[in-house]
């Protein structure tokens, strides 16, 4: 009898061993060089992302209407978490006084071999003011078919919507950048 049960997990081992999956890719939103900090004048209050996209995994267009689930190819956190530390990231640290940022993300489209697409509104209020600077920014970066080329082209974006920031900012401009 003790030789059944060994025949049986004997077997069961390398049917086990053939039903690995594929590895898990990880992916960022803060470029591997860093750049210099745009301002370290702004602090992100609050940032929202669209629920179809903000997940662990990439999510790409697919045809006019359909969305796809990259099982294997993740964010290194929720979406709305990795775009928040990334845009932190580009705007440097806040410094005392600084003005406050919110953003609402209304599309962040991957498209394999076209684009990444970053469409946002966001408002900006200066410490002790009820005055507030509310614009809109749709920033489109070409890019490869690679999910690696999609998210470099997010990285290019969320630098340009930075830099759109920061530039607000310091001029304390009454208009949108």
């Amino acid at each position: 009898m003790p030789k059944l049960p060994m025949l049986l997990l004997a077997g069961l081992f390398p049917a086990l061993s053939g039903c690995s999956s594929a590895p898990i890719n990880y992916h960022t939103l803060v470029p591997a060089q860093p750049g210099s900090p745009a301002s370290g004048q702004v602090r992100v209050e609050r940032v929202a992302m669209p629920p179809q996209v903000d997940r662990s995994q990439i999510v790409v267009r697919q045809g006019g209407s359909g969305l796809s689930i990259l099982e294997t190819e993740w964010w290194g956190a929720n979406l709305v978490d990795e775009f928040r530390n990334a845009l932190e990231d580009q705007l440097g640290a806040p410094g005392p006084g600084a003005t406050l940022l919110r953003v609402d993300v209304q599309r962040f489209d991957s498209v394999p071999g076209q684009y990444a697409l970053l469409d946002a509104r966001w408002r900006l209020q200066r410490p002790g003011s009820e005055q507030t600077l509310s614009c809109h920014s749709s920033l489109q970066t070409a890019a490869n078919s690679s999910v690696d080329g999609l998210v470099v082209a997010h990285q290019a974006n969320v630098r340009k919507f930075a830099e759109l920031v920061a530039r607000a900012n310091a001029s304390g401009a009454t208009r949108c950048p």
